[in-house]
Order: structure tokens, then sequence, then C-alpha cells
């Protein structure tokens, strides 16, 4: 009965974790760089003190104040919860509300053309009430602005929250057979699952303090630069290779920085060899296939490579392979379902589906009182659920340190392969609408969701009360992200962030009306394709270096990726090293310090990023 208890969530750590989750909510509105990171620093600095509490209990003599199960929840917890303010869920989504009607002007004839199709519910049409938000040096906290916000942020959370609960849903169905079944390696949960079982012991290694001691070291300097000018920066990121390619066709290799992360060395560490190889071995294929652009002169692709098309359709053969290789297990969870038998995973199984098809059907609901057909509206949120499947996915299987699928989203991709005149007005100025929940998908909450149910199963810790800390999480986390939204702006003002994105697409499509893109099409098929033949090559011959999932994520030219194939470079190389002279204990050896790597920059990086936020300056960001 003393395990079961120790490995059960107390009430106690729920409360906690939702308390935590309200300062995290509002921190990351006000710098969602945190976001943009697989494994989230503010989290991680949060769970060292409570370790440290723990420590400080045990030393004198007196149980833990929180359990391996209670440090698990809060931490996933607080994942979620800042995932949701993130960059690519709040901040893309809170600023389509008012955009439209702020920034419309006789020139640009946005009444006129998108205006009346904009539900009364999901927008803030007085300008009265908009002119705080914008200008600032105001307050959110007047009638007024209470009751013209009131609605359309009630309606909104309502969407998110059963959008995650859907996602939630999904992740206990699918949670068993990549866990349990296929194994795969989760490489973002290992050091927090670390930091959790080990206790002490994970802090006597000295080669963590030399790991911390370096990251923490660059980060120290950079940040005092900041007060000390005289004090010399040391260059992680100032390397520009885009002035050695100035000829034709080598100009097409275009913006390519050479940027050495620490905290990304030690993530890239954890990840399998053959997945840390594969990343910055496509990048440079991508590159490559720019240069054959732009040497073979496709003027009649004026896209080529179609890099967002073959990476969305990359994704979809990533979902379809996981899920052929899961069909067995979802034919038990579908008799776990339909047969009468009763049992704990039945149970759990047959709540998760019901979960699904309501929460469904609520989306569903959602879209088509907003405007949008059924159809569309199913087919629409179908390719979002497998683009979702696909990076969590990828999380648990490669575990990169960052993850982006900008611009390649249903909003984006159904307009292409079916043309807008076929879809309707009233569905494009909805896609445009769902613009926050598709930009990037850099801290989609569901890889962490799963990722939590995966360091459940690893700890042995009870999956029940965690799923319930999940949920909840989700929905204070929704409530705080849009306070802070509204709070900070109203006090500081606000520029429009990622609204005109969302806007600009409507524009383009309601003003040309273009028709479906052929090439588009067919390259998205192509990457379909060389998904699908990597993974045949790599199911055959178990020397193939190349792992498929690897192809989709280093096509993020553009911001990503760029910024991170030179530090997975290295982790890569220093990994093959260790694993050539040392083997496997070697490499156990090694853990510690990359280990350290990570904690250094999130310790002394992190601090200097916080530091900047209460003081309202720029002092110094470990990352991009």
């Amino acid at each position: 009965m003393r395990d079961r208890a120790r490995n059960r969530t107390t009430w106690r750590a729920i409360a906690l974790g939702l308390l935590l989750a309200v300062p995290h909510g509002y921190f990351s509105i006000q710098t969602p760089t945190p976001t943009t990171v697989s494994l989230i620093y503010t989290v991680v600095l949060t769970l060292i003190p409570l370790l440290g509490l723990n420590a400080f209990l045990r030393s004198h003599g007196r149980a833990p104040a929180l359990t391996h199960a209670d440090l698990l929840t809060i931490y996933s917890m607080l994942s979620i919860s800042v995932a949701i303010a993130g960059h690519d869920v709040m901040q893309g989504l809170a600023p389509v509300l008012g955009h439209a009607f702020w920034f419309a002007t006789p020139e640009n004839q946005w009444q006129a053309l998108f205006h009346h199709r904009l539900p009364d519910w999901l927008v803030v049409k007085d300008i009265d009430v908009l002119r705080g938000l914008y200008e600032g040096e105001s307050s959110f906290y007047t009638w007024e602005r209470v009751r013209a916000w009131l609605p359309p942020v009630a309606w909104w959370s309502a969407f998110l929250i059963t959008l995650m609960l859907a996602m939630l849903a999904l992740n206990v169905i699918i949670s068993r057979q990549w866990t349990e079944r296929e194994r795969l390696a989760y490489p973002i949960t290992q050091l927090p699952v670390a930091m959790i079982s080990e206790g002490r012991s994970f802090w006597r290694s000295p080669l963590l303090w030399v790991g911390i001691a370096v990251s923490g070291g660059i980060d120290l300097v950079n940040g005092l630069h900041a007060f000390v000018p005289t004090i010399p920066v040391l260059p992680v990121r100032s390397i520009e290779l885009s002035g050695l390619f100035t000829d034709e066709p080598w100009r097409a290799f275009g913006w390519t920085p050479v940027c050495f992360f620490p905290f990304a060395i030690g993530l890239a560490f954890f990840m399998p060899l053959e997945l840390s190889f594969s990343c910055w071995a496509f990048y440079w294929i991508w590159k490559m296939q720019l240069v054959l652009g732009r040497a073979l002169g496709m003027r009649s692709l004026p896209e080529f490579p179609y890099i967002k098309p073959q990476a969305s359709g990359g994704y979809l053969a990533l979902v379809s392979v996981a899920l052929w290789k899961g069909r067995r297990h979802l034919a038990d969870v579908a008799r776990c379902v339909t047969t009468p038998l009763n049992g704990p995973d039945r149970t759990t199984y047959r709540l998760a589906v019901v979960g699904l098809g309501v929460c469904g059907a609520g989306i569903l609901a959602f879209s088509v009182r907003a405007g949008m057909s059924l159809g569309v509206a199913a087919t629409f949120f179908g390719f979002y659920f497998l683009l979702a499947l696909a990076l969590t996915r990828l999380r648990a299987e490669l575990g990169p340190p960052v993850n982006e699928l900008y611009d390649i989203g249903p909003d984006q991709m159904l307009p292409r392969l079916m043309g807008t005149r076929r879809l309707g007005a009233g569905n494009l100025v909805m896609f445009g609408m769902f613009w926050g929940v598709n930009r990037a998908h850099r801290c989609n909450p569901m890889p962490y969701q799963l990722e939590g149910i995966k360091m459940a199963r690893q700890l042995r810790v009870d999956t029940r009360r965690l799923l319930i800390g999940m949920a909840l999480a989700s929905v204070v986390g929704t409530v705080v992200a849009f306070w802070g939204f509204l709070h900070v702006h109203y006090r500081r003002g606000f520029s429009g962030g990622f609204g005109w994105e969302a806007y600009r697409h409507i524009l383009h499509w309601l003003s040309f009306m273009p028709d479906a893109d052929a090439a588009a099409g067919s390259f998205m098929g192509v990457g379909f394709g060389v998904v699908m033949l990597l993974a045949t090559l790599r199911q055959r011959f178990l020397w193939w270096p190349l792992h498929p999932a690897a192809y989709p994520l280093a096509s993020s030219l553009n911001w990503t990726m760029s910024w991170m194939w030179a530090s997975i470079f290295v982790s890569w190389l220093l990994k093959f090293a260790v694993l050539r002279t040392g083997g496997l204990p070697g490499y156990r050896r090694a853990m510690p310090f990359f280990a350290g790597l990570i904690l250094g920059d999130y310790l002394v990086g992190g601090v200097w990023n916080v530091w900047g936020v209460l003081a309202d300056r720029y002092i110094y960001t470990f990352w991009h």
C-alpha cells in the first residue's frame, strides 16, 4: 500500500501545479522564446528548487514533500501550460481577434472584402476597445473592455481546451504502442527523468558540473557584456556561411548560420546516433535541392523544390508508417471498446475513445457555427490531427532540440490542393482564423502530453491523476494565457504580432482566388514517397544510415534547422567519437557532461532572460 501511495500523484501536487501555471503562463506571454525549444527551460528551472526542497527535508530526517509522481505531474502540467501561452499557440491566436478591424483602411479594403464574414462572437470589432490594446498605456480592467473581450475569449478558450483534450485522448490510445511495444527513445525525457529519479546522486557527478561550468560560463560572460561592454562576447552564434557562396548556382544556399548552442549540443547527444546524423545530413540535402533548382533554371517551377509541400507530404508519410506499425494495437483498442468485458485497460480505452468522439464533435460544431462546411471542417481537422500525431511521433522517436512545421498545415495545403474557389470564402476566412493553432507547431501541447505519460510509465507512476492534472493544466493554462495577453498589451501596447500573417493569407485567397496548384500537389506526393522509401530502406537494411523522420524535420531552412544544424553536427561527431573509443560504457560516463551543458544554459542563460523580462530590458538570450 505504501508503494502504491508513493506512485500516485497527490491532489496537493496537482494544486501546486495549477498555482505555478499562473506565473509560468504570464512569463511566457512576455517572452515566448522558451516555448520554441523542445525542453522548456522555465519548467526545468522550477523543477530544480522543488528537488532542492526534497533534499533539504531528507537531510533533516524528514520525508520528502513531493514524491516522484508529484514532481513528474508538476513538470508535465507546467510544460503544457507554458506551451499554451507560447510562440505558436496563444501568440498566434490572440492577435487574430482584433487585427482585422484595427488595421483596416480604405486602401486595403478589408471591410468590404471579409469583415462581414468574421463571426461576431469570435472577434472584437469595437475600435475604442482595441485602441488601448494596440496603443498601450491603458488598462484592460474596465467593464466595457471586459464585456467586449469576454465572448470571443470564452469561445476560443472552449475550442482550445477541447482541442487539447482530443490530443490527450489520442495519446492515451497510442502511448502503449509507442512506449512499450516499439520502445521509442523519447530523448527529450531523459534529463527530467534523471533529475527526478536519481535524486542527490544526479548532482554528484563531476562531469555534470564541468558541463554546467562550460555552458554557464559562456552565458555568464555574454550576459555581463550587456552591463560592461568592454567584456568581449564569446562567439557561439556569429558565423555566417552565405558570404562564401557568392557565385551561381551556389548563391541558392542563402542564409546559412553556424551556431554552437551548448544546450542544443547536450540535447542532441541524447538522440540516437543515426537520427542526429540524418538531421544535419538532410539539411544539406535540402540545400543542394535549392542549388539544383538554380542550376537547372526551373523557371516553370518557381518554388522548386517546393519545400513546404514536400515537408507536409513527408509528415503525412511519417504518421502513415506509424499507424501501420501500430495497426494490431489499434485493433486491440477497438476490441477493448466494443467487447463487454471489463478491466482497467478496457475502461481507459473506452473513456479515451468516447472522449475523442465528443471532442471531435465539439470541434466540428464550433467550426460549422463559425461558417465552415461540415465536410471541409472534417477534412481540415483530420489533416491537423495527422500532423499533430506526426509531430508527436517525431519527438518520441527523434527528440530534436527544436521542431518546426511552419506553413505546412491544412490551412496552407488544402487551398493549394483543392483551389480556393472550391473551398469557398467562408471556409477560407476560418482557415485564417485558425492560423494560431497551425502556424508552426513548435510548442504544440501534444508531444508534452505523451512525454508525460511515457515518463510516468518509466517511473511506475499511476497515470490516472497525471491525466487529470494535464487536463486541468489545459484549462488553467488557456485562461492564464488569454488574461496575460490582454493584461500585458493593454499596458505596453501591441504592434499586431502574428495577426498580419493570418490576414495576409485571407487577403490573398479572397482577392486572387488562386486555383489548385498541381506542382505543389505533385511535390507533396514526392515528399510522401521519399519518406516511404526511406522507411522501407531502413526496414530492409539495418546498415541504412538515413532516418525517414529527419527528412521533413530538416526542411525548415529559414529558421529552426538553420540555427541548429551545426550544433547537431558537433553533438553527432562527439557521440560518434565516444562510442567508437569507449563503447556503451563510455557513452554512459559522458552523459552527465552533456546534461550539464543543458543545465548550464538553462540556469545561467535562463536567469539572464528572466532578469531581462523583470527589468524590461534585453540582457542576453542563450537561444536565437
